[in-house]
């Protein structure tokens, strides 16, 4: 599978080929949905949490006697049934996470990929480095090219100037090689990979 590699002032700069195996696959939504839980499901925070009768700020004492009142019977003002009493059976704080098996998760990051491939949406550029951090420069870059809502993934490393530079470009993310997963792939428009990124994903998904 070919595709024409680009400068970041767009002039042309050859083509590279893609794999079949990491880039032609036929994206399956099932496996990008479940590899998109997962990932959403680690990321929560679990830290919500109510307080239970014992944790409450009233008095524990019983608040009339048991029997001649002619109402229901109660002990303290902590029970559930009462206005700021404490709360039964609430959310306490938790790990939402859940196992993914690693071939699995590997396996949902070649759909991903495969699928902006598919979608054309995908743009393979020679290198993503600036010879200095001027964001001005870079987001008339960017718009020349057409990103509206683009991930780029780089090699091992990403260059800092470059960083720098895009941090301030509502809608565009940057990314080492190891940092490129399902969601962030998913939610953008376009994925952009150096020729760096893309040797490194190779070898990490052989």
């Amino acid at each position: 599978m070919k595709i024409d590699v680009i400068n970041l002032d767009g002039g042309n700069a050859g083509s590279i080929d893609l794999g079949e195996d990491i880039f032609g696959l036929e994206p399956r939504a099932d496996i990008l949905h479940r590899v998109v839980r997962w990932q959403r499901n680690k990321a929560q925070q679990g830290t919500h949490k109510v307080k239970t009768r014992s944790e409450t700020s009233y008095s524990t004492k019983k608040i009339y006697k048991q029997k001649g009142t002619g109402g229901a019977r109660h002990g303290d003002r902590n029970a559930p049934i009462f206005r700021k009493g404490g709360i039964y059976k609430g959310p306490t704080p938790r790990s939402h996470a859940h196992d993914l098996p690693k071939k699995f998760r590997k396996l949902g990051l070649k759909h991903a990929l495969s699928a902006k491939a598919a979608e054309g949406n995908l743009v393979v550029i020679e290198a993503a480095a600036l010879d200095a951090p001027k964001t001005s420069a870079l987001a008339k870059q960017v718009k020349n090219l057409g990103w509206k809502r683009a991930l780029i993934i780089d090699g091992a490393t990403v260059d800092e100037n470059f960083a720098m530079a895009a941090r301030n470009i509502d809608g565009l993310d940057v990314l080492p090689s190891m940092g490129a997963n399902v969601y962030d792939i998913l939610k953008r428009d376009t994925l952009v990979i150096t020729k760096a990124g893309l040797e490194a994903l190779e070898a990490r998904l052989q």
